[in-house]
């Protein structure tokens, strides 16, 4: 009876041996997970034997990462996303975008949930230490936007009002430290944060300048007054911490990008509709992960 019962008992431990390896619901991978609950990433024999990659991007931020009329994803980010899946795997339809929020970029890295995030990350040494940034792509500061009939052009202008941000984002991160006495108001979603500007929850909502130079231009009534703010900073691609094999192929995929002038092109189809002539393109635009 006693054989028998350790019998049972192995089997159970194997058995919940199992079912508590491999991935989770949400995709990721719990197989080897360290003391801070970093999940391992994929190598890129992994990525290409799966035929698929795990890209995290935005949902609501419009031009970059957004969710159109016809439910499919578009911006400038999706465009670089999709050209990696064609280059990588041999297809756009290689891409699982991954929809993301701005204070969960570093988590989805590091618990496996996507391979790359290519969700408007600005590059910062606080970020450094967490995850691995490829070479840029983009240059951005940021920017205040508020009501034309209460056009917020000085920073001055927002004491005793409210300043909305994003969590997670450099703007929050930039005014908690430099602008303490200034009241945020913190939201989690950009469309969340937008539309409390819209219902005057906040006097002016602090963001990407290429982000709020492109809300302004397509909604009446609203102006970037504060086109550029803080340090003219880069966006890039980010990896798991270590993912050197993968961060690496981006690298040399960005490079090669630059012979065909890609970001530019990528710029002319996704962001010049909506900006015109109110930006220009060597204003935002990096080829070649070379910074001008």
């Amino acid at each position: 009876m006693k054989k028998l019962l350790g019998v049972f008992l192995s089997i159970a431990l194997v058995i919940g041996v199992l079912v508590g390896c491999g991935s989770t619901k949400d995709g990721s991978n719990t197989e080897a997970t360290d003391s801070n609950g970093t999940a391992k990433a994929r190598t890129l024999d992994e990525i290409k034997e799966d035929g698929k990659i795990k890209i995290g991007v935005f949902s609501d931020k419009n031009p970059f990462g957004y969710v159109d009329s016809n439910g499919e994803v578009q911006g400038y980010d999706v465009e670089f996303a999709k050209r990696i899946g064609k280059d990588l795997l041999g297809g756009e339809e290689a891409v699982e975008f991954v929809y993301v929020e701005a204070a969960s970029r570093v988590e989805y890295l590091k618990s496996g949930k996507v391979d790359i995030i290519l969700a408007n990350f600005t590059v910062t040494d606080e970020r450094k230490e967490v995850v691995d940034f490829a070479l840029p792509y983009m240059k951005v500061a940021l920017g205040i936007v508020s009501p034309d009939d209460a056009l917020i052009t000085d920073i001055d202008q927002l004491k005793d009002k409210k300043l909305i941000v994003v969590k997670g984002t450099t703007a929050e991160t930039y005014f908690s430290q430099s602008y303490p006495d200034i009241t945020l108001v913190k939201f989690d979603e950009y469309q969340e944060a937008y539309d409390a500007l819209l219902d005057g929850r906040g006097d002016a909502f602090a963001t990407d300048n290429t982000e709020a130079l492109a809300w302004s231009n397509q909604n009446e009534g609203f102006t970037t007054g504060i086109e550029s703010i803080g340090n003219i900073d880069t966006i890039a691609p980010a990896v798991q911490k270590g993912n050197t094999e993968l961060l690496n192929w981006i690298n040399d995929e960005i490079k090669s990008l630059a012979d065909e002038e890609f970001f530019l092109n990528d710029y002319n189809k996704t962001l010049l509709p909506v900006y015109g002539d109110a930006v220009k393109a060597e204003e935002i635009v990096v080829e070649g992960g070379v910074v001008q």
